[in-house]
């Protein structure tokens, strides 16, 4: 499985765009093939950062995900909106819920 964290900071004057353009991109997401799972939240400790945690099937299925023209706008649109650019860690990861949880 592939995760990915990542933010980007909202400002006052484009919170409201920028909220509902995140919304948008998640559930868009959400549709692609290899999309386990693809939120957006506001942080609550730093309420000016939105936050999104995605969870993809493969490398490949994310690969696809970034090509697409809807995702590179999404980032664009969050560049121009953003005093920071967005910020992004991707990781592969192991499920081990059960290990640890029995």
């Amino acid at each position: 499985m592939i995760l990915i964290t990542g933010h980007v900071i909202l400002t006052p004057e484009h919170r409201g765009r920028m909220i509902a353009l995140g919304a948008e991109h998640s559930a868009r997401s959400r549709a692609e093939p290899g999309c386990l799972a693809h939120n957006c939240h506001v942080d609550v400790e730093n309420p000016d950062r939105l936050m999104f945690v995605e969870e993809w099937e493969s490398v490949d299925a994310v690969r696809a995900h970034f090509a697409l023209p809807a995702s590179r706008a999404f980032v664009a649109d969050m560049r121009a909106l953003s005093p920071e650019p967005p910020a992004i860690r991707i990781h592969a990861a192991e499920d081990i819920t059960a290990k640890l949880m029995g």
